[in-house]
C-alpha cells in the first residue's frame, strides 16, 4: 500500500495531524494554569474551550502554504507567519519582535539569522510547528526532512533548531505510512538515519536506547521535556513518547504532559506525530473543546497567487 500523492490526499493527512497538534497544543497548555494541576494529577481534562497557542497558529501557516504551493516557499511562509501572528498567543519575546519586524516591511533573512548575537534561535519553535509537513510527505520521507529544513530558517537558523524540525517531520511521515504505524524502535532508527549529527540527533539516540524505559519521568529527566524551551532539550522526549503511543492518543498525551516541562509544546509534536497516521486520533470530546482551526489554514490552490 502506497500513500496517497494526490494534493487533496496530501492535504487531508496534513488537516488531520494539524487538529491532532491543536488538540495537544490546547490541552497541554490548559496544565500551566495552577488551579489545574490536581486534575493533571488524576488525567482528568479541564471544561472547555481550551484556546491554542502560537505552536497552532505556526502550523496553520505552514499548512496553508502546502495547500497553495505544494511545497514551502519561505517568503510566503514567513509573510504567512507575519500575517497571522497574534502577540496574545504566547509566542516567545524574540519571536514576537521578528515577526512584527517582518509585518512592518523587514527582511526575515537578516532579522532571522541576526537573533542571539547571530547565532541563530536553536528553540523549539521550528518543531512545534511541522509535523503536519511531515503527514503531507508521508510518501517520502526524505523530502519531508528537506522541506521542514527550508521551512525552519525563516524563524530559526541555528543548527540543532534546523534539525529538531527535520526529526519532528521525518517522524511524522514515518507515523503515517499507509500500510499502519511503524514500532517504536522502527519509527525512532527511521528518524535518526534521516537527521545529520547534532544535539537532537545525540538525544534521538538516547531515547531509541530507553524504549523500554516504563517511567516517563525518568526518561524526560534524562532527554529534557522542553523546560530549556531548546531543540534538543525538547524533541527527543517528544519523539520517544510519540514512538511508544502511536496507537494511543490519549495515553501518549498523557505521558507526555505528566512530566511537566514545555507542556503545550511538548503535546503539540506528540499530538502532531501521532494523528499523522491512522493508528490513533484524539477522543472526540477533546476535539469539540478545542478551539476551531481558522478557515485561513486550509485554503483551496485557487485562493491564493502562485
Amino acid at each position: 500500500m502506497t500513500a496517497d500523492t494526490s494534493p487533496d490526499g496530501r492535504l487531508d493527512r496534513a488537516l488531520s495531524s494539524l487538529r491532532g497538534l491543536s488538540v495537544g497544543d490546547a490541552l497541554g497548555s490548559q496544565f500551566f494554569v495552577p488551579a489545574n494541576y490536581p486534575l493533571l494529577k488524576r488525567r482528568a481534562v479541564p471544561d472547555g474551550p481550551w484556546q491554542w497557542t502560537d505552536d497552532t497558529e505556526m502550523a496553520c501557516s505552514v499548512v496553508a502554504v502546502l495547500a497553495a504551493h505544494e511545497r514551502i516557499d519561505q517568503d510566503v511562509l514567513a509573510q504567512s507567519f507575519a500575517e497571522h501572528h497574534d502577540f496574545d498567543r504566547g509566542y516567545g519575546p524574540a519571536v514576537n519582535r521578528l515577526l512584527r519586524q517582518v509585518r512592518e516591511g523587514g527582511d526575515w533573512r537578516a532579522l532571522a539569522s541576526a537573533l542571539f548575537k547571530g547565532q541563530g534561535s536553536w528553540g523549539n519553535g521550528a518543531a512545534m510547528r511541522i509535523a503536519p509537513l511531515g503527514a503531507y510527505y508521508a510518501d517520502d520521507p526524505e523530502q519531508a526532512t528537506h522541506q521542514a529544513e527550508i521551512s525552519a530558517y525563516p524563524t530559526h537558523q541555528h543548527r540543532e533548531a534546523v534539525v529538531g524540525a527535520m526529526a519532528v517531520a521525518a517522524a511524522a511521515a514515518l507515523a503515517a505510512d499507509p500500510a499502519g504505524p511503524p514500532s517504536p524502535q522502527e519509527l525512532l532508527d527511521g528518524v535518526i538515519a534521516l537527521v545529520p549529527r547534532s544535539a537532537v540527533g545525540a538525544g534521538l539516540r538516547r531515547a531509541r536506547d530507553m524504549l523500554d524505559y516504563g517511567d516517563a519521568g525518568t526518561v524526560a529527566a534524562v532527554l529534557g521535556c522542553g523546560r530549556r524551551t531548546t531543540a534538543h532539550d525538547t524533541v527527543p522526549f517528544t519523539l520517544w513518547s510519540a514512538a511508544r503511543g502511536l496507537d494511543d492518543f490519549e495515553e501518549a498525551f498523557w505521558t507526555t504532559a505528566q512530566v511537566g516541562g514545555d507542556m503545550d509544546t511538548t503535546c503539540a509534536i506528540v499530538g502532531g506525530v501521532i494523528a499523522a497516521g491512522s493508528g490513533a486520533t484524539p477522543p472526540a470530546d477533546w476535539l469539540e473543546r478545542t478551539e476551531a482551526l481558522p478557515e485561513w489554514s486550509r485554503p483551496s490552490r485557487s485562493d491564493v497567487p502562485r
